[in-house]
């Protein structure tokens, strides 16, 4: 079970409470502006995040191995999706848990991540083979 679904909003209504038993309906307004602040905040990163998303061809990356120097265990899908600027292309099927994504750069190198309710759990860089003519040719595809 996750907690964090809960612990937020009750921790909002534990300081809505606390703010009205020290200073009145004027500490209300103080706690309830900086709660919408913090929401208002929260949404325009998301919002910004899948704007620059949205230019950007799905399962696109600049560099596969710096996007697997710069992941770590337990970031969400949000916070990838900010790091590569592009959104994953799935490759498991929809709605189903845990979820793969790829993103793949020019170089034929690709990261495959798998996310277990939003949170990444593990990750693998795979990089194209060099043939003996220095060729480089996609795992399982035949150089030439």
């Amino acid at each position: 079970m996750q907690f964090q679904k809960f612990l937020v909003p009750i921790g909002g209504l534990v300081l809505l409470g606390f703010a009205y038993r020290s200073y009145g309906w004027s500490g209300v307004a103080l706690v309830s502006g900086a709660i919408v602040m913090f929401l208002l905040m929260h949404f325009n990163r998301t919002m910004q995040v899948l704007k620059r998303a949205a230019d950007k061809p799905i399962g696109y990356v600049a560099s596969a191995v710096m996007l697997n120097a710069k992941l770590k265990k337990g970031v969400t899908l949000m916070h990838v999706m900010a790091l590569t600027r592009a959104l994953g292309e799935l490759r498991s099927p929809k709605d189903t848990q845990p979820e793969h994504y790829r993103w793949t750069d020019t170089g034929g190198s690709y990261v495959d991540a798998v996310f277990l309710g939003g949170k990444l759990q593990s990750w693998s860089l795979t990089r194209p083979e060099v043939g003996p003519e220095g060729v480089t040719s996609q795992p399982g595809k035949q150089a030439g």
